[in-house]
């Protein structure tokens, strides 16, 4: 038997954001309800090559297939003119435990599912009416970020932070020719958007909590690992509402986590983001909001099947 190999042309020629953010809005009410079986992500930490890699794996309950993902970031593959990311995902068969297919997608299916997630919950969770967006990053995730919130919400003006203001720069003309009204903006000023979403490789805060205004929202999407940490623990300590895609994993390796090791949250301070999905979140114009999200492996599972599905349907 010869394992069916797909590229990430193929991927993307199959599906597209609105098949993406239906599937894992789904799985992430599926997981919040205790309907998946996640076990805790491997980890690797390459920092003589400025790289990481996570092994994750996922099913949800009744599912045909589950999966096992390598996804790795060797954040100074740029300078060497080679992408960021890169990974595969295996899918084998529920039922039988025979491999169906391999998703050679160099991490695309993991940076679609990411800005997935957050521009749902950025979505569920900001006001209605909140207008402006920070994106902290200028990678392909703060790009899909930017683009993917706009497909579920009207989006005003993007205030873009990175450590590079020529890569700012690039990210605000790729915005721009998508329509979205972006310009670079400093950290201080990006930190008093309506809606912020952090999405870096950082391994220390990015925004000052003090100057997070009422009524704003922030999702941080880059800790996904125990050495990263974007949000600082003073804003989970401003916030009415924390939002976390797996609980124990945030508590371990996510921003959550730091904020209950720093004792600024209750470690029972949070609530399940899929639960969030399910119904208008009751929120004041006044309170802050925080979504931590560190990418769950039932989400994996249930985009790469649908995914499969309709590149072999």
């Amino acid at each position: 038997m010869t394992l069916p190999v797909f590229d990430a042309a193929a991927i993307e020629r199959a599906a597209g954001p609105q098949l993406v953010l239906e599937t894992v809005r789904d799985a992430l009410i599926a997981h919040a309800e205790g309907r998946t079986h996640v076990p805790p992500p491997l980890h690797l930490d390459f920092r003589e090559a400025d790289g990481d890699c996570h092994v994750k794996a996922g099913w949800i309950s009744g599912a045909a297939d589950f999966t096992v993902k390598i996804a790795t970031g060797f954040y100074g593959n740029p300078a060497l003119d080679l992408p960021a990311n890169h990974g595969l995902v295996c899918v084998v068969s529920a039922r039988t435990g025979q491999p169906r297919a391999l998703l050679d997608d160099g991490g695309l299916l993991t940076a679609w599912r990411t800005a997935a997630a957050g521009a749902l919950l950025t979505h569920a969770m900001a006001r209605p009416a909140a207008g402006t967006l920070a994106v902290f990053g200028t990678g392909e995730q703060a790009r899909l970020q930017a683009l993917w919130l706009a497909e579920l919400r009207p989006v005003g003006a993007v205030l873009v932070h990175g450590r590079s203001p020529d890569r700012a720069r690039a990210l605000c003309d790729v915005l721009g020719a998508h329509g979205l009204a972006a310009r670079p903006a400093a950290a201080e000023e990006a930190a008093e958007a309506d809606m912020i979403i952090t999405a870096t490789p950082a391994r220390s805060p990015v925004l000052d909590a003090a100057r997070v205004r009422a009524g704003a929202h922030v999702t941080g999407i880059g800790t996904d690992m125990p050495h990263k940490n974007e949000l600082p623990p003073a804003l989970f300590h401003r916030a009415r509402t924390v939002a976390t895609d797996d609980h124990d994993q945030c508590l371990d390796h996510g921003d959550f986590g730091h904020a209950v090791r720093a004792g600024a949250v209750a470690e029972d301070g949070d609530i399940a983001a899929g639960l969030l999905l399910k119904a208008p979140v009751d929120r004041p114009d006044t309170a802050i909001t925080v979504a931590d999200l560190t990418g769950v492996g039932a989400l994996d599972a249930a985009l790469a099947s649908a995914v499969l599905g309709r590149l072999t349907g």
